[in-house]
């Protein structure tokens, strides 16, 4: 099995902290050189930097994944960069608001689903349109468990639904095109991200009654199962649902 990723070259959104990170710095000891987005330059370079620090290019990119007139830049940026793009992988995610379905408003869900979704969605098609030129690649879309069984949060949960279903249609109309695209669906991930639901302890113990693992994953652990789709030894594997969630979604 080839999980090298030798010669490649990957766009990572939400690259500079968390599962995102971990993936970029899991991709360049493979071999890949990096773009990594996100919202803050600092942070996005710190990053590079470890990249670089693995003998592979790194190129990081201020941009606003709800923000669509960003993304035909980002995508020219990282072309004219690399000259190709093999690798995406949507990981940048939005969720100001813990609101019940019942409260939320509608500016909380236009801010997750213009990230979470629909930024998603439009990055990956002009991605798909280098890659068809170039004759295929790879899409790895982060999901959710709460996209898969109801979460605590409501507006999110249905925004990772929608990723779900939006990476089988990617995966069935663009294979021809020999791109493969897939899920990964992590559960709870001790990031900066998902503070507010692991610093919470009557959160905590609830989200813990639901995982048969009793622990949180650690981003490194759900960079691997990004790596393996990444890779060679996942060339037969599109449209797939994988969940990292210690069995959340049994």
């Amino acid at each position: 099995m080839d999980f090298s990723l030798e010669g490649k070259v990957a766009l990572i959104t939400g690259g500079s902290r968390g599962i995102g990170r971990a993936a970029a710095l899991a991709f360049a000891e493979a071999g890949a050189d990096i773009a990594i987005v996100g919202r803050k330059l600092p942070d996005l370079e710190q990053t590079a930097g470890e990249i670089k620090g693995l003998g592979r290019k790194a190129l990081p990119v201020s941009a606003h994944m709800g923000k669509m007139e960003g993304i035909s830049q980002l995508v020219s940026m990282v072309r004219d960069e690399f000259g190709k793009i093999d690798i995406l992988v949507n990981n940048a995610a939005a969720n100001p608001t813990m609101a019940s379905a019942i409260d939320v408003e509608e500016r909380a869900w236009d801010a997750i689903m213009n990230v979470n979704l629909k930024g998603l969605f439009f990055l990956s098609q002009t991605v798909a349109k280098v890659m068809r030129e170039q004759g295929g690649g790879c899409i790895i879309n982060v999901a959710s468990a709460g996209g898969i069984r109801p979460h605590i949060l409501p507006v999110y949960s249905i925004s990772k639904a929608a990723v779900i279903m939006a990476t089988k249609i990617m995966a069935l109309e663009w294979a021809p095109y020999n791109i493969r695209a897939n899920v990964v669906a992590p559960g709870l991930v001790k990031t900066q991200f998902s503070q507010a639901l692991w610093d919470d302890e009557d959160i905590l113990e609830y989200l813990m009654q639901r995982i048969p693992l009793k622990r949180p994953a650690e981003a490194e652990e759900v960079a691997g199962a990004m790596l393996y789709l990444a890779s060679d030894a996942a060339g037969f594997v599109t449209g797939a649902v994988l969940s990292v969630d210690g069995g959340e979604t049994i």
